[in-house]
């Protein structure tokens, strides 16, 4: 897609905007350096980024779990929720950020130029959401979990709406159980019945997640149940298309509560969840076919053994991934699957998640 041409006025106001608010964050800057001389602020504490509103952030009181409104100094762009940082209180219970502590992993998407922006940060796994409906497809399936391993965040497979299956399970878990036999784990959740979070809760215990999938896989519905205290609104699936829509307008990190089913102690956090509406898209646009082959972890014994260097995994002889499929070692979807990807790269047009 090529880029929109800007009129000189349009360039004009587009510089004006974003000289006042550099004008401004200087101020606030400036504001924020005189309270810390004056003693105006406590002494430093750690904290995590709940939300993000600008030069504004949310910040929860690692020591007590309070959360504070916080100034962010102007040297500090491109904080994400789930950071991790240094913060100073305020009598007034504000604060202002001083430094951002080193992250376990960045999660990523393309803005509307196609570079790519963080969106969230110190996570420990990516739960890919799929339904009985819409029916999901494999490659879809393979370009999430691509995306997920070059991020270096474990990805956790989720089949939401079990309830919708047929008696005889269908297609849809015998492929799930496909990607269970290569190592990923598989959840099965409803919310249509009073244990079918069950699994789900267990997988989220002690970790900080997030949620990825397709429009009107019911990922609001899931959070919504995990989340009963939020005002979290809900995607209807459209009576025509089978399809849903957008919901989530905002990102934010939220602590995970015990089950009030179960008994469990609400008041003790059991885990974390961000939710975003840009996470669904992490792209796939900054990968190489190298990086792409690295992401069916299936490929990695072979990768690199090849009779040529430059191996396409096309027809060239003595390519290993073909001799696997034909040892049977390799599913030979999976690697149409990787071809399919490295084909929709090539103009580099189509690189995010569907």
């Amino acid at each position: 897609m090529s880029k929109r041409r800007l009129t000189r006025q349009q360039r004009w106001r587009i510089e004006k905007i974003q000289a006042e608010r550099g004008d401004r964050a200087k101020r606030q800057d400036s504001r924020d350096q005189s309270r810390l001389a004056a003693g105006d602020y406590g002494p430093e504490r750690e904290g995590r980024v709940i939300a993000h509103f600008g030069r504004t952030l949310e910040v929860r009181d690692s020591a007590n779990a309070t959360h504070h409104r916080c100034h962010l100094r102007a040297n500090l762009d491109g904080l994400v929720t789930g950071d991790r940082v240094v913060w100073c209180k305020a009598q007034d219970e504000s604060g202002v950020v001083v430094a951002r502590q080193d992250r376990n992993n960045v999660l990523e998407r393309p803005d509307a130029r196609g570079q790519l922006k963080p969106v969230a940060a110190n996570i420990d796994q990516i739960l890919i959401v799929f339904a009985v409906e819409p029916a999901p497809y494999p490659n879809l399936i393979d370009r999430y979990l691509v995306a997920a391993e070059a991020t270096g965040i474990s990805p956790v497979l989720v089949l939401n709406k079990i309830d919708l299956l047929p008696e005889d399970d269908g297609e849809l878990l015998e492929l799930l159980e496909s990607y269970a036999a290569l190592g990923y784990p598989v959840v099965r959740a409803t919310t249509q019945r009073p244990d079918g979070l069950d699994a789900l809760h267990e997988c989220l215990s002690k970790r900080t997640s997030v949620f990825v999938g397709q429009s009107g896989v019911g990922k609001s519905s899931l959070i919504a149940r995990l989340l009963p205290g939020e005002n979290l609104r809900i995607g209807a699936l459209s009576e025509d298309s089978r399809k849903g829509t957008h919901t989530t307008t905002t990102a934010r990190l939220y602590d995970l509560r015990g089950d009030p089913s179960s008994g469990d102690d609400l008041l003790a956090s059991t885990g974390e969840l961000i939710d975003s509406p840009g996470i669904r898209e992490f792209g796939l646009m900054h990968l190489d076919e190298q990086s792409v082959a690295e992401g069916f972890v299936e490929f990695r014994p072979y990768l690199g053994h090849c009779r040529f260097r430059d191996c396409r995994h096309r027809r060239e002889p003595g390519c290993a991934l073909l001799e696997a499929v034909a040892n049977g070692t390799i599913r030979e979807s999976r690697l149409a699957s990787y071809r399919h990807i490295i084909k929709s790269l090539s103009g580099r047009s189509q690189g995010a998640v569907p």
